[in-house]
């Protein structure tokens, strides 16, 4: 049987400011492991630019192994966690792979279009936005620990 998070009937959907403190914190983070693959690209070089096709994927996979490793497993990134937000599906369980990688696409695109994607949280009655929409997830604000 899936795993299903606790706490389903304390939860509402995240608003627009905590998703994008979330987002900004993470920033951060991915921040750093980018700065590592390129040390690592750089270096296996001999400190010239690495412009191989296995590094340019190494690049590629860094947000996505980040965000697919953390919302797969508890649903939340150290940013989320801070924010008290988690990702999941509509019947309360962690998001799968394909979930994963439609939710970053859904952010992107998002992106693409100047935030739209986000601001979209204000015109959708259940408070959804693109990666949402797409991934057929939600983010929801999870209770403080005690209440």
């Amino acid at each position: 049987m899936p795993r299903i998070f606790s706490n389903l009937n304390d939860i509402y959907p995240a608003g627009l400011f905590r998703r994008l403190a979330a987002i900004l914190y993470d920033l951060f983070l991915l921040f750093a492991l980018f700065i590592l693959v390129g040390f690592v690209g750089v270096a296996l070089t001999g400190g010239e630019a690495n412009e191989h096709p296995l590094f340019k994927i190494a690049v590629f996979l860094v947000p996505v192994g980040f965000y697919g490793y953390f919302w797969r497993k508890t649903g939340q990134t150290l940013g989320m966690l801070a924010w008290r937000i988690r990702v999941q599906t509509y019947q309360g369980q962690p998001v799968n792979l394909k979930q994963t990688l439609l939710r970053l696409a859904g952010g992107l695109i998002s992106w693409l279009f100047f935030g739209l994607g986000y601001l979209w949280i204000y015109f959708d009655k259940e408070k959804r936005t693109w990666p949402d929409l797409l991934s057929r997830t939600q983010v929801v604000v999870v209770p403080k620990k005690g209440d």
